[in-house]
């Protein structure tokens, strides 16, 4: 009766593990070791299912893409996005991971201009403006935005009296001697579903 039991327990274990890998009852390999016993148990190597045959290469693969689109992937930077637009917001994020520097990037405020309030103007406060290492740093910020200017739907920029279109520049007095203000298209405001990429 006990050994019934164990042989009726092996048939259903080898009978679920035979359905695991369908492709396998296509071809029966050698067997590994024959049986001899009362109830005359032979165990079988099966061949792998098909899509295993390089499946070290294919999870490489997918691991590296899914490392790859990871890395890709902008976090919330310095800036406050509330009532921000979304081309703003991947502007105000880009700045953030490119240049550690800027700790403050203000956004959305009541403002007489349009471009605050609707959430399509950013300020990069700049540490030390005066500096000649502040200078230098709000010109990099000034030339990263219009060299991306197409992606992040770059409309001007003004730092130290001078406003930049990506069409070119010309100075005057326009302030912003502190701070590089930037202004974008917009994009409309987000719907929770964006995802911002470097």
């Amino acid at each position: 009766m006990v050994l019934a039991a164990a042989a009726a327990s092996t048939a259903v274990f080898f009978a679920a593990g035979g359905d695991v890998y369908p492709s396998a009852a296509s071809g029966v390999g050698a067997p590994i070791t024959g049986g001899n016993g009362p109830w005359h148990l032979e165990l079988v190597e099966a061949k792998p299912p098909p899509f295993s045959k390089n499946w070290s290469g294919e999870f490489a693969a997918a691991s590296r893409m899914a490392v790859d689109r990871a890395s890709r992937f902008l976090p919330v930077g310095v800036a406050n996005e509330r009532r921000l637009q979304v081309r703003t917001i991947l502007t105000a994020r880009h700045i953030s991971a490119i240049f550690p520097q800027i700790h403050e990037i203000g956004g959305y405020r009541p403002d007489a201009l349009r471009w605050h309030p609707e959430g399509l103007a950013l300020d990069v406060m700049i540490p030390d403006p005066g500096s000649s290492d502040g200078i230098a740093l709000g010109n990099q910020i000034v030339a990263y935005v219009l060299s991306n200017a197409t992606q992040f739907g770059i409309q001007d920029a003004i730092w130290r009296g001078v406003y930049y279109t990506p069409d070119g520049a010309r100075s005057g007095q326009y302030g912003h001697y502190d701070h590089v203000h930037v202004t974008t298209t917009g994009g409309g405001y987000p719907t929770g579903t964006e995802t911002y990429l470097r």
